[in-house]
């Protein structure tokens, strides 16, 4: 709990099975399009999945250590039992840029266009989100393209969305004003094996990198 209220995330080695994250890995393969042994098919450098119930996905989200972290981090009664999990940007080597790979914050709540990821709103109660949740479904080195973290960055937001009350701020107001308040920051990677999760506070400032 200690290193969640100081650096904005906590990790859980081993929170779900690695079989479960074998399941997992075999369901977006076939979704892709791509082969895992053949990288003549690997023509992007992400393809971004959607969000995928029950089985595995379910089964992963839902474990006794993660239950129990939950009840920690949010409170018990405080957060809603996941049925599934998504979205899943899944990360080919390359040239080609991504396109993804800024510095931002998660939205929590529906804006003005609900089809629209960006219009997505964030207020000082973080309405909706209770955490961001990073999981592990391949072995993630330093060179893998890792999540990158700002340590830390949690606590410079609540100013920033206090002014605005409960209509908050867009997902690119917020992350503009967060990414500049936060440059001076230690960055962590959310490096691991499969099984592994990475439960953070939904202010955290993160961003994806290129593989």
């Amino acid at each position: 709990m200690g290193d969640f209220v100081a650096d904005g995330f906590v990790k859980i080695e081993q929170a779900f099975p690695a079989r479960t994250a074998a399941q997992v890995r075999a369901v977006l393969w076939r979704e892709t399009g791509c082969d895992p042994d053949d990288p003549a098919t690997w023509t992007r450098p992400v393809i971004r999945l959607g969000g995928y119930g029950g089985g595995p996905f379910e089964a992963a989200a839902n474990t006794p250590a993660l239950l129990k972290a939950y009840d920690d981090l949010a409170g018990p009664g405080r957060w809603t039992p996941r049925t599934g999990l998504g979205t899943f940007p899944v990360r080919f080597p390359g040239q080609e840029p991504p396109g993804d790979d800024g510095w931002h914050i998660e939205g929590s709540f529906p804006g003005e266009d609900p089809t629209d990821i960006f219009s997505a709103r964030v207020n000082l109660t973080s309405r909706g989100r209770a955490l961001l949740m990073l999981f592990l479904f391949s072995e993630v080195g330093e060179h893998d393209a890792p999540t990158r973290i700002r340590i830390g960055s949690h606590l410079a937001v609540p100013p920033l969305l206090a002014p605005a009350g409960e209509a908050g701020l867009t997902m690119l107001e917020i992350s503009r004003q967060a990414v500049a308040a936060t440059e001076h920051l230690p960055v962590a990677l959310a490096t691991g094996h499969p099984g592994d999760v990475y439960l953070c506070h939904p202010f955290l400032v993160h961003a994806a990198q290129p593989l």
